[in-house]
């Protein structure tokens, strides 16, 4: 096993003990990790540099799953679902970044860029999306975007919780995202229900 692959399979294995076991101590992390105590303090020494080490993972593994989802030159629906696959073929960080971070962590206005790359990617996704006829245009390429993450995040956190099975995953997602919650993905207005029948 080569630097590279073995640091990505450390980095995988303590973000899952870190979600997993969120007041271990460093010697539990390591122990769950499969590593030693001696070997963890050598990779990060202290657990504020661990979750740093985390956090820079984070960021490089969201760059690498918008760029294997093709989102600028595949077709939208080719490119939604291989967004969909992409995301939980990373759902140790997707929990990681749930338990970490705050609601609003995704809020530039407050001074954190650090995640903006993501947001922009999938907002002009979207919006090629609406451009090519796929996406509805009465709704921004913006709140696509905050229910996509929205999706993607909480059913993975559902599985973590065990109310969902990762089995199903993909296609759930799809699925909701595309057509909804509404049985055979059919919009039936209730304008012309008489006031005092609700």
């Amino acid at each position: 096993m080569n630097l590279i692959s073995h640091e990505e399979h450390l980095l995988k294995s303590l973000t899952v003990a870190v979600v997993n076991r969120p007041r271990a101590t460093m010697k539990e992390l390591a122990q769950l990790a499969g590593v030693s105590k001696a070997t963890l303090h050598r990779y990060c020494g202290t657990r504020e540099n661990l979750v740093q080490r985390l956090e820079e993972h984070a960021e490089a593994t969201l760059n690498l799953i918008i760029r294997r989802a093709g989102l600028q030159h595949l077709q939208a629906l080719d490119a939604l679902r291989r967004l969909i696959r992409e995301h939980l073929a990373h759902r140790e960080l997707l929990a990681f970044l749930m338990a970490h971070y705050r609601p609003d962590f995704l809020d530039f206005e407050r001074g954190d860029t650090r995640w903006q790359f993501y947001l922009l990617a999938l907002d002009g996704f979207f919006l090629r999306g609406q451009q090519q006829g796929l996406f509805r245009i009465d709704i921004t390429a913006a709140i696509f975007t905050e229910l996509f993450i929205t999706l993607v995040y909480g059913l993975v956190d559902a599985e973590q919780r065990g109310r969902a099975a990762n089995a199903d995953s993909a296609r759930t997602l799809e699925q909701m995202f595309l057509h909804g919650a509404l049985a055979g993905g059919q919009l039936r207005e209730q304008a012309c229900v008489p006031e005092k029948m609700l």
